[in-house]
C-alpha cells in the first residue's frame, strides 16, 4: 500500500472548539493531529491520508491581516510538509470562506494540492471562483459528514495527480474553464435531445452551468446633501433591546424591523442590541456607532450637511441570507423610500 498522503487542515475559531464571535480575532495557531470536523475528515480519509496538523484561524484576522495570516498558513505547509492542504467546510460563512480560499491559493502557489468546500454563493467562491476547487454545500452544519466526505473523495484524487473531469461528475463548484472534449453526439443532436426532454418534461443535463446575477447601473453622485432626505438601513441586526419583531438572526427569510427613530438621537447600548449571529453584543457594548453611526448623524443634519433623516430606520441580519431574499427585503424598504421621496439612502453592513 503507498503511503497515506499527509493533509493539513484549516478551521476558523469556531470548528476549532476555541469560541465563537469574541475569538475572532485570534490569530494563528497550529495544532498536531486532527481537531473539529478534521476528526470527520480523517474517518473519511481513511488509510489513504492523514491529518498531520490543523491551523486554526480567527475570521476577523483572516480576513483583516491576511498577509500575515497568510504568511503564518505558509510557515505551517513548509514544517509539515503536506501533501493536501483542505481547509472548512465554511458552508454560507462569509469571512470563514474568504480564509479558507486564501489558505488553499497560499498552498497552491508552493505546487500543493488544495481542496475546500462551501455554499455557492459564499464570497470565498464569488472572489475567488478560478483560483479554488471547492466541494458546493448547503447551509446546514448537519451535513458536515457527508460533506466532508465529499471533500476527501476530491482531495485525495487531486493529491494523487489524476485529472480531474467534469465539475457535475468529480463533485466540485465550476470554475469557468472550458476544455475540448469528445463526445458520442454533436453539439446539435445534443441540443435537439435536451429540447425534446424538456418539453417532454423528462430530466436532462445541460453542460452549460448559467448563473444569473443583476447588473444595475449606479446611480448619478449627489453633489449637495444639505437638499435631500437620508434613509438608514443597516444589516448589523440591530433592533431595540429584546427584539420585539422577532427579527431573525441570521439567513434571514421574511423582512426588514422598520422603527421609528424620529425623536432619537443615538442608539444607546441600554435601549438597542444588535442579534445578528456573528455580531454578537460584542460591537454594542464598545461603540453603538459601529453599527450606524446615529449620533454623528444628527450632527450633520443640525449643521445643514444634509437635509434631514427619514423617521424610520430599517434593520435585517444579512449573514448568510440568499441572494432572493436580499433582493426581495430590499424591493420592499425601496418601494417605501421612493414613495416617501427619500433621495440617498446610508447602508451600513457589519
Amino acid at each position: 500500500m503507498a503511503n497515506p498522503v499527509r493533509v493539513l487542515h484549516f478551521v476558523n475559531q469556531f470548528f476549532g472548539g476555541i469560541g465563537g464571535e469574541e475569538y475572532a480575532n485570534m490569530g494563528v495557531e497550529v495544532r498536531e493531529g486532527p481537531v473539529g470536523p478534521g476528526r470527520a475528515l480523517q474517518l473519511a480519509l481513511g488509510d489513504s491520508g492523514t491529518v498531520v496538523a490543523t491551523v486554526i484561524g480567527g475570521d476577523n484576522y483572516m480576513v483583516e491581516r491576511e498577509d500575515e495570516a497568510v504568511k503564518a498558513v505558509g510557515e505551517a505547509i513548509s514544517r509539515f510538509e503536506p501533501g493536501l492542504v483542505a481547509a472548512g467546510p465554511a458552508f454560507d460563512a462569509g469571512r470563514y470562506g474568504l480564509a479558507c480560499a486564501a489558505v488553499c491559493i497560499e498552498a497552491q502557489s508552493r505546487g500543493i494540492p488544495a481542496v475546500t468546500s462551501m455554499h455557492p454563493e459564499n464570497p470565498g467562491i464569488l472572489t475567488r471562483r478560478r483560483d479554488v476547487l471547492a466541494v458546493p454545500t448547503g447551509i446546514d452544519v448537519t451535513q458536515m459528514r457527508s460533506i466532508v466526505e465529499r471533500m476527501a473523495r476530491l482531495g485525495l484524487k487531486v493529491a494523487s495527480g489524476r485529472e480531474l473531469g467534469p465539475a457535475m461528475e468529480d463533485d466540485y463548484i465550476p470554475r469557468g474553464f472550458r476544455r475540448p472534449a469528445v463526445r458520442d453526439v454533436t453539439g446539435a443532436e445534443a441540443a435537439i435531445d435536451m429540447l425534446e426532454a424538456r418539453v417532454a418534461g423528462k430530466p436532462f443535463v445541460s453542460e452549460v452551468y448559467p448563473r444569473d446575477y443583476d447588473s444595475l447601473p449606479a446611480p448619478d453622485a449627489i453633489a449637495d446633501l444639505s437638499g435631500v432626505t437620508l434613509a438608514l438601513v443597516s444589516t448589523g441586526g440591530l433592533v431595540p433591546m429584546g427584539n420585539p419583531d422577532h427579527l431573525e438572526q441570521g439567513r434571514t427569510t421574511e423582512f426588514a424591523g422598520r422603527y421609528d427613530i424620529s425623536e432619537l438621537r443615538e442608539f444607546t447600548i441600554t435601549e438597542w442590541e444588535t442579534i445578528h449571529t456573528t455580531q454578537g453584543n460584542v460591537p454594542n457594548e464598545t461603540d453603538t456607532n459601529y453599527l450606524m453611526p446615529l449620533a454623528s448623524i444628527r450632527e450633520l443634519e443640525a449643521r445643514g450637511a444634509i437635509g434631514g433623516v427619514y423617521p424610520y430606520f430599517f434593520s435585517t441580519a444579512g449573514n448568510g441570507m440568499a441572494v432572493k431574499a436580499a433582493a426581495r427585503i430590499g424591493e420592499e424598504v425601496a418601494e417605501e423610500l421612493t414613495e416617501a421621496g427619500v433621495e440617498a439612502v446610508l447602508l451600513v453592513a457589519t
